[in-house]
């Protein structure tokens, strides 16, 4: 929890308190179910918090905006982003029933509001719209494009905490994703123009010296 607090310090008093209660959830419903590699459960704020906060630290969502997390497993990089932007409304989706049972159950004992899940693939969702997608390594950029694209909006902009635009031009509705190691094939493979924000440009820890985010903008792929 203490590394949280190593790069942020705003926390309001409830979202310290969310924050705190992870660890002892995840290792209570890890024991039921495996949502988090049993290796990595002790690194849960380095390896799946703090990693699913990259996204808080490079993009500003506005109030108000809607969000997808596409194959959320546990909840990641959803509730974390969700105590993160408390105004920005979040949608975890995920195929597999028992995980999506674990991440209502979260989202009940953080008080999470700003949260829905579903347990449904995200091409089979076709009547929602959302102004991003997030996604953390659950499938090639390839496909996790083809499945973001028809659930997007187009014309909200996603920018820096001092209202800048976040390290290009223009950052518009689109696929936010985490992933790691050499990327040049997958995305060559995608055919697509993404964005590159090394993590390790954020997060000094070594465990995220072959990270990065990927952001595909809706208008500028």
């Amino acid at each position: 929890m203490e590394l949280l607090f190593k790069y942020f310090t705003h926390f309001s008093d409830q979202q310290r308190t969310q924050f705190e209660a992870l660890e002892k959830l995840y290792q209570e419903w890890n024991q039921q179910i495996n949502v988090v590699s049993r290796k990595d459960i002790n690194s849960l704020y380095e390896k799946h918090v703090l990693h699913s906060l990259a996204i808080a630290v490079s993009f500003k969502f506005p109030p108000g905006v809607e969000v997808i997390d596409i194959g959320t497993g546990g909840g990641f990089p959803g509730i974390p982003l969700a105590i993160f932007f408390p105004n920005v409304h979040f949608h975890l989706v995920d195929s597999i029933v028992k995980k999506i049972k674990v991440v209502e159950a979260l989202r009940s004992s953080l008080g999470l509001d700003n949260v829905t899940s579903q347990a449904v693939r995200a091409e089979e969702i076709t009547k929602r719209k959302f102004d991003f997608a997030v996604s953390r390594a659950v499938a090639p950029l390839k496909e996790l494009w083809k499945w973001s694209l028809p659930l997007l909006k187009s014309g909200h902009n996603a920018v820096s905490e001092n209202n800048e635009p976040v390290k290009t031009s223009d950052f518009n509705s689109g696929l936010i994703c985490l992933k790691g190691g050499d990327l040049s094939r997958e995305v060559e493979e995608s055919k697509l123009h993404p964005h590159l924000i090394p993590i390790s440009s954020l997060f000094e820890e070594n465990y995220f010296s072959e990270k990065y985010i990927l952001f595909v903008s809706c208008q500028t792929k």
